[in-house]
């Protein structure tokens, strides 16, 4: 990325100094709590209890824990890529960026319980809809976290590396927005039907796999006009 390294010369009121500074620690931290949560998902897919010439079926009931952990694997992968593509616009970090970005991972790291409740109980009832009605929840808050970020960023663009403004965050946030909004609707969704909120848990993950922040592009077109040009 032609901005990755660029930096303001100066820092306005209540920023931390844009020397020793910069978005790497803080996007190390976040990568390792995101493998962690990534991680433990697979410990929630347990080996089944199986009578002899049974263990095919066996396999097979526990389809829940499989779909949950597929859908969740996808989900956080793909928080990872627009973590990753969101800070590659950041040139310097507040305190307050920083604790909101701890809330979103504290957020993510909680994904694998509510995970592991819509493995269980997917089946049962009135218990399902409890526990899919906790995985959208979760979720909502998660997508509240990705665009209370962006809308941080718009309100303070000197944050982020030159070239890039405080309209490119609010763009970014709009495209974010469906989020929170279809995933807090999923709430409402598992009292009607659970199974149906994993189709579009994991549609929404299909979308945020197209989405990327709008930065992304302006970056990437700079970079092409760069290319271009070649060297002064």
């Amino acid at each position: 990325m032609a901005f990755r390294n660029a930096r303001r010369d100066s820092s306005p009121d209540g920023l931390l100094p844009s020397v020793g500074h910069s978005s790497s620690r803080l996007e190390a931290f976040s990568d390792g709590v995101l493998a962690i949560a990534i991680t433990l998902l697979i410990l929630e897919v347990h080996v089944p209890d199986a009578d002899p010439g049974g263990l095919a079926s066996a396999l097979a009931h526990q389809w829940p824990s499989y779909a949950a952990y597929a859908v969740t694997f996808l989900v956080i992968g793909i928080m990872w890529v627009n973590h990753h593509e969101m800070f590659d616009g950041i040139a310097v970090v507040t305190r307050t960026l920083m604790f909101l970005n701890l809330f979103l991972l504290m957020a993510i790291a909680f994904l694998p319980f509510p995970t592991a409740l819509m493995a269980q109980y997917l089946r049962e009832g009135q218990n399902s809809h409890i526990a899919t009605a906790v995985y959208g929840g979760t979720m909502a808050l998660i997508g509240v976290g990705f665009v209370g970020m962006w809308l941080f960023l718009a309100r303070h663009p000197d944050l982020m590396v030159d070239g890039l403004d405080a309209d490119d965050a609010h763009q970014s946030m709009r495209r974010a927005l469906p989020g929170p909004v279809i995933y807090g609707a999923t709430i409402g969704l598992a009292y009607i039907w659970a199974p149906a909120c994993l189709i579009v848990y994991a549609a929404m993950g299909v979308y945020f796999m197209v989405w990327r922040p709008s930065q992304v592009d302006e970056i990437e077109g700079q970079d092409v006009e760069g290319e271009v040009a070649g060297p002064p």
